[in-house]
């Protein structure tokens, strides 16, 4: 998995970030502090949650979610019934899904398997009905590890199997390279969510400062590759994938196209 130490973001975040000075702690989006603010805005935002737990729900069958954080998707599924294996090699969001994990009945807890893992390299021993990647973790990876994610996948779907993940571009290719929302989290905290991003630029870099910085404030920042959704699919094409479907998600922004892809493994 691609990732890299924190460093100050170019733009008006970076800028934002030098106003404030000491009283910044700089962190990853995925690392113990991070985490914290990646998951509430991300708990707050259920529209591709509704289109993952329908191409889900086609299926049926057991069900592997990678990337699967602190349980954006995990749980919605474990309550529709299904039986979840969650991956994710960040144990800081695992600890989050752990904790929410214990609170839920035990019959549908023990409908869950929680792996620290890595989507780019996995052997689990068995195989699912449905692999999913959803809030374009696609982009977290590089080259080598797509190639890698892919081979893993097809090791783990069976006959029948369906891989969904979702792909995500710029919509507004004539727009600003930066902009910056005022966003709230689930927990009804409000975050400036910025976003870097030139057009047909390699990567993009989002950095998340909490709306109140009147003391001192930990600013979440983190650079992923950007992928077109052409790309992608060419991608599953030559890992011997077959695309069955696609959706573009609705409730997403003018700047932001995702779309939902579904394929099968022919190997």
């Amino acid at each position: 998995m691609t990732t890299i130490a924190p460093t100050l973001p170019p733009g008006l975040a970076g800028r934002r970030i030098t106003e404030l000075a000491d009283r910044v702690h700089l962190c990853g989006m995925y690392d113990a502090h991070g985490a914290a603010f990646y998951d509430d805005l991300a708990a707050a935002d259920a529209f591709e949650i509704r289109e993952i737990a329908a191409a889900v729900r086609i299926t049926g069958g057991p069900v592997l979610d990678l990337a699967a954080g602190a349980g954006r998707f995990t749980l919605p599924l474990l309550s529709l019934g299904h039986e979840v294996t969650a991956l994710d090699l960040s144990s800081s969001m695992l600890s989050k899904l752990e904790e929410r994990l214990a609170t839920i009945p035990p019959p549908v807890r023990r409908r869950c398997t929680v792996i620290l893992g890595d989507m780019a390299d996995f052997r689990l021993g068995r195989r699912f009905a449905h692999i999913i990647l959803g809030t374009t973790s696609l982009s977290l990876l590089d080259a080598e590890g797509r190639v890698g994610l892919y081979r893993s996948v097809a090791e783990h779907l069976t006959e029948d199997g369906h891989f969904t993940l979702s792909v995500i571009e710029r919509g507004d290719v004539d727009g600003p390279t930066e902009v910056c929302a005022r966003v709230q989290g689930l927990s009804g905290t409000s975050y400036d969510l910025y976003e870097y991003w030139p057009t047909d630029a390699p990567t993009r870099r989002v950095t998340i400062i909490p709306a109140d910085a009147s003391s001192t404030v930990t600013v979440a920042t983190d650079e992923v590759n950007t992928l077109s959704r052409a790309q992608v699919e060419a991608e599953l094409a030559a890992a011997s994938f077959q695309l069955v479907g696609h959706r573009e998600l609705p409730g997403t922004s003018e700047r932001h196209r995702i779309t939902l892809l579904t394929a099968v493994s022919s190997r």
